[in-house]
């Protein structure tokens, strides 16, 4: 079995914890200059329609009231070192994908820490614990389920996917819920009347 964790909001959830007084703040991170983009926002400003990428002067406009900050790069990297070190305790088999998001084989570790949704919500909760901060975790039979799982109920998020249970689990899925489906191709599939997994599966392939 694999888990995906991935950090809520990494960079903003970082901010905040240096700084309580931008606990219930709307942080963006990504600078002040209207020249930049959006490197992260916390879940309060996605509430406005702020997302990563999107341009600083448009996410102005769309959250005037959020507090705009600089990137810190060494701080997310401290902090990224502490959740790495944290997962290797329970398997070796850690894969970082990015500096907030990582797989981990937990086949063989059912033996030392439990059956694969206990390690998820132990590994959540250490992380929690002693970090401060939230993560939301997929568990699944192969890294392509664990990732889409992590994404369906962030923040702080859990979703296993049981073996037996895959095309249960994916049909009704949106399309664009699969890694590598963009807006554009989700609005091609859409023209030819595909919504859903369950939709891309009843295509023919000629």
């Amino acid at each position: 079995m694999i888990l995906h964790i991935d950090m809520d909001a990494f960079y903003a959830s970082v901010e905040k914890l240096d700084d309580s007084r931008l606990r219930h703040k709307c942080v963006i991170v990504g600078g002040t200059s209207n020249r930049g983009v959006v490197s992260a926002a916390c879940y309060e400003a996605r509430r406005f329609g702020v997302h990563s990428a999107m341009p600083i002067y448009q996410a102005k406009q769309k959250c005037p009231h959020g507090v705009f900050v600089s990137p810190r790069m060494g701080s997310y990297k401290e902090v990224s070192k502490k959740v790495m070190t944290l997962l290797k305790v329970f398997s070796p088999l850690v894969e970082p994908v990015s500096i907030d998001e990582a797989y981990m084989d937990i086949t063989g570790c059912r033996r030392l820490f439990g059956e694969p949704h206990e390690i998820a919500h132990e590994i959540k909760r250490k992380i929690k614990e002693t970090l401060q901060l939230t993560c939301s975790v997929g568990v699944a039979p192969n890294k392509f389920l664990a990732k889409i799982a992590s994404d369906l109920e962030k923040p702080d998020g859990f979703v296993v996917v049981d073996p037996d249970r895959v095309q249960a689990f994916l049909d009704p899925l949106k399309v664009d819920r699969l890694p590598g489906v963009g807006p554009r191709a989700a609005d091609l599939l859409r023209k030819m009347n595909v919504a859903t997994v369950a939709d891309l599966r009843a295509l023919s392939r000629t």
